[in-house]
């Protein structure tokens, strides 16, 4: 089985040539001074960027990149961080789990601006008149946008680890804490990469409201290259929007050949099958396999890996099997809703004053629209990329192909389409209501093909074989092999496209270009308006009634069909 993860798999130094120790001596150099670079600006006066406006010079763009690349993978760490803790306690603790992943569902559901409403403030205040205040704002919207599909992936892999490796896990006698890092971990691997690569796009999808920050009375512009294309869009100047586009192509591509191609590659070592299917191939993954000092500096990583690995932490001494308490059920759930009622009853203390209940009705009529929306979107994108995903996963050098393509794709900000969208529904006098929806779908349903190409990579090459003994075809090849493996894939790439889709829905349902702005009646909508507006009780209820619509569409719909997958397709 390949799926013990061995520390330094991917630096073993193979054989060294010049040529890539001068490469890598270069990268290094290079990583090293784009940080210096890019974090200097981090602790200087917040006055040094509200005094200087953004520029449209196309020479400032590579150091608008810059700062944008570094704050996303700044968020990407902190989102790896709480994919591990909360992905693990919600998929192994039984008290735990009820309260999780509702709140999950929730957390989805809150849009970025949602966040940034409340968070501006207190950032601010943590670093007062200092810029550093206004980088972690951004950071942790952009940490919004990243970290809920990832954790519903990590969730989902742990739920579904297949009875025979964790019977060999038994036989080895792994304490929690080896069974998680040499197990677990490594059979989350395929799908968690796959969903990282969409959470860095789905950044990029958002990385104009996380930068150009405009939240009540609060208006800043972060040097990157979301407030670039802010300033362009309201500046309508066409020009600079075609060189944000060729700066995020450059640098898409960068991080694809740099960071996601050999993540890929190396996460083929933890397939559970991979004797048929041909692996990823990645240049930069065997440059570093071939450099001494890469090898050399990457001695003191690998070494407290493997401390940490043998480490027999998390491993209590044996006892009986107690049985479930019901009194400690009753007090938990008992705290849990205490905690929920308290909750719930400060926010109606905070915007019950200022509100009627015609808000209310208001909020929920505009969020069954967006619910609409929602549902023709989801499954317009899923008759689309299933079968693409699946045409694409089952083949890795297509995927290798594709996959720069589709990030590119997933990456491409909305905000670039406001244009020609808003000119041509003037143009041809279209009805905002329908035609601005497919706004919504844009940067979300690749949540769908990355998971369903997630599935279709770590799918079993044995039952792709018995399928093809058994001679199956057309629709019975998908109904009885390919749909049953890949289907929890699925619903996790669905439950996360529908929360985007809902998320997305502020930015997609009112667009602008100058002083021209149309809108859509939707919940997105009125949250963009009352955000602008600073109207923090309406922000309240509108993000509330998000919220609701959201895990009700969860709980109703897609948590049943994760159920079912899970009790009928894991792989045994």
């Amino acid at each position: 089985m390949p799926l013990v993860f061995v520390p330094g798999a991917g630096l073993v130094p193979g054989r060294f040539r010049p040529l890539a120790e001068a490469l890598a001596a270069i990268l290094v150099l290079a990583v090293c001074a784009a940080i210096a670079l890019g974090s200097a600006g981090t602790f200087a006066p917040l006055a040094s960027i509200t005094g200087r406006p953004i520029s449209l010079d196309p020479a400032w763009l590579p150091y608008y990149a810059l700062r944008t690349v570094l704050r996303m993978l700044a968020a990407m760490a902190a989102s790896l961080v709480f994919t591990f803790v909360y992905g693990t306690i919600a998929a192994k603790s039984r008290r735990a789990e009820p309260v999780l992943i509702p709140l999950l569902d929730i957390l989805q559901s809150v849009p970025v601006l949602g966040y940034l409403s409340f968070t501006v403030v207190f950032f601010l205040s943590l670093f007062p008149g200092r810029v550093l205040g206004a980088e972690l704002a951004a950071v942790f919207a952009i940490f919004t946008s990243q970290a809920w599909n990832m954790t519903f992936s990590f969730y989902q892999a742990l739920r579904t680890v297949p009875h025979d490796l964790d019977e060999a896990a038994s036989e080895f006698r792994f304490p929690a804490w080896q069974r998680f890092w040499r197990l677990e971990v490594p059979f989350a691997m395929p799908g968690l990469v796959w969903n990282m690569m969409m959470s860095m796009s789905g950044g990029w999808f958002f990385v104009v409201a996380s930068e150009a920050i405009a939240v009540g009375s609060h208006s800043i512009a972060l040097p990157g290259v979301g407030s670039y294309v802010a300033v362009a869009i309201e500046r309508e100047d066409l020009r600079a929007v075609g060189w944000a586009i060729l700066a995020m192509t450059v640098v898409i591509i960068a991080y694809d050949q740099l960071l996601f191609r050999p993540l890929v590659a190396w996460a083929d070592m933890f397939r559970v099958e991979q004797a048929v299917r041909q692996s990823s191939h990645s240049w930069f993954l065997q440059l570093l396999r071939r450099s001494r000092l890469i090898h050399w500096l990457s001695l003191p990583v690998t070494g407290l890996l493997d401390w940490l690995l043998r480490a027999r932490l998390l491993n209590p001494p044996p006892h009986p099997a107690r049985p479930q308490s019901r009194i400690l059920d009753m007090l938990w759930y008992g705290a849990v809703l205490a905690a929920l009622l308290r909750a719930g009853f400060f926010l109606v203390r905070f915007a019950g004053s200022e509100l009627q209940w015609s808000d209310v009705a208001t909020t929920f009529r505009l969020g069954s629209y967006t619910l609409l929306r929602v549902i023709i979107l989801i499954v317009l994108a899923a008759l689309l990329w299933v079968p693409l995903g699946v045409m694409i996963g089952l083949r890795p050098r297509l995927a290798e192909r594709v996959q720069p393509l589709a990030q590119f794709l997933a990456a491409f900000p909305a905000n670039l389409l406001f244009p020609p969208a808003v000119f041509l529904i003037l143009r041809w006098r279209l009805d905002p209501d329908i035609w601005l929806s497919p706004l919504m779908i844009l940067g979300t349903q690749w949540y769908i093909l990355f998971n369903v190409i997630a599935g279709a990579t770590a799918f079993p090459t044995d039952l792709l074989e018995a399928a093809s003994e058994f001679r199956f075809r057309g629709w019975q090849w998908w109904r009885q092999a390919v749909l049953p493996g890949i289907f929890p894939y699925f619903v996790t790439g669905a439950i996360t496209a529908s929360g985007g889709a809902w998320n997305a829905s502020i930015v997609a349902e009112t667009v602008s270009w100058g002083n021209r702005t149309l809108s859509a009646q939707g919940l997105g909508s009125y949250i963009a308006r009352m955000t602008a507006m600073g109207d923090y009780p309406r922000i309240v209820l509108g993000v509330a009634v998000m919220s609701v619509f959201v895990v009700f569409f969860n709980r109703v719909l897609w948590r049943p069909l994760y159920a079912f997958g899970e009790r009928h397709f894991r792989l045994d």
